[in-house]
């Protein structure tokens, strides 16, 4: 099995680095927080016009066709960043959707949607243009949404839906659910990353008895436990996007999550108080880390779901 990204695949995670780089994405995260959704509605835009949403498209919809490998890479690269928004949720609507017309307007970017799966809450359902519930008897959409409730990440806004219009009563949920599942494990393991790479920064610039606390053992040793598990967690990804097996994807989903939270941990303890602040661009990443641990899945559901397939490991 090849684990190693083409030419084709490092230039669009480089070209995404450099479009994230230069967007200001702590500042799109605060405003999203708030509410004001003009500036990541923006970002939102120039995500779709490089590519990102219509790598779950067929052609036919204006879409380049499944790409799970693209879709890993391109969310790895969105949780580096802490892009807020329903990214999965509008990267699964594209799946469950059958009809071109709306699927279309999410490739462009003109439409964002969020999904309410195994709850009366979805993402982001002030934000999103379409609004989706997925039930026993099929995929529905909402016309409206409930008040917005507080969530543990301030930039996961969850709002309640209510199913009205039945759009197709066979929608592809398994299929969709991979891929949610497994964009949310590569949106994980970006948040993983950039938590350590921001705290390798911080122990290398503060001092304690004259001198970085980067030097001293205990401090190596956690955050080598950290990058192990982001290392470990990555190829997992990988892998399941190549063969997009049930019972893979939910490794990759549990293995990234819980290595980034337990990388938020080991973050916020090197950082002190001072980790705690929502004025402290650390918290972006903090609170996203245990917000995705239980997105499409819990570590449960995912152990169950890798216990009950029929693979060797």
């Amino acid at each position: 099995m090849r684990l190693v990204l083409d030419r084709e695949q490092r230039a669009f995670a480089d070209s995404l680095e450099a479009l994230l780089t230069g967007a200001d994405t702590p500042s799109v995260v605060r405003e999203w927080s708030r509410g004001e959704h003009g500036s990541g509605r923006a970002l939102w835009v120039r995500l779709a016009a490089a590519g990102v949403f219509a790598l779950a498209a067929p052609e036919e919809y204006d879409g380049v066709g499944v790409r799970p490998v693209e879709l890993a890479v391109a969310f790895m690269a969105l949780g580096r960043h802490a892009v807020p928004g329903p990214l999965v949720e509008t990267v699964t609507a594209a799946v469950l959707l059958p009809t071109p017309d709306l699927v279309k307007r999410l490739v462009s970017g003109e439409d964002m949607a969020t999904v309410a799966y195994d709850s009366p809450y979805a993402l982001d359902g002030d934000a999103a243009d379409l609004r989706l519930v997925l039930t026993p008897d099929g995929l529905h959409r909402a016309t409206g949404h409930g008040p917005v409730r507080p969530s543990l990440d301030p930039a996961r806004r969850l709002t309640a839906l209510a199913p009205d219009e039945l759009l197709t009563a066979t929608p592809p949920i398994e299929q969709a659910l991979l891929l949610a599942r497994l964009t949310t494990a590569a949106q994980a393991l970006g948040v993983g990353l950039a938590l350590l790479d921001r705290t390798v920064c911080y122990v290398k610039q503060r001092t304690q008895f004259g001198a970085p606390i980067g030097v001293f053992q205990a401090v190596k040793h956690q955050l080598a436990d950290a990058k192990i598990a982001l290392e470990f967690a990555g190829p997992l990804v990988y892998a399941a996007a190549l063969t997009l097996d049930p019972a893979d994807v939910a490794a990759a989903k549990v293995t990234a999550c819980e290595a980034a939270y337990a990388t938020a941990r080991t973050a916020l303890q090197l950082h002190g108080a001072i980790g705690y602040t929502a004025e402290y661009d650390l918290s972006l990443w903090l609170t996203k880390a245990r917000a995705l641990r239980t997105a499409w899945g819990s570590p449960e559901q995912c152990r169950d779901t890798v216990l009950s397939g029929d693979r060797r490991w």
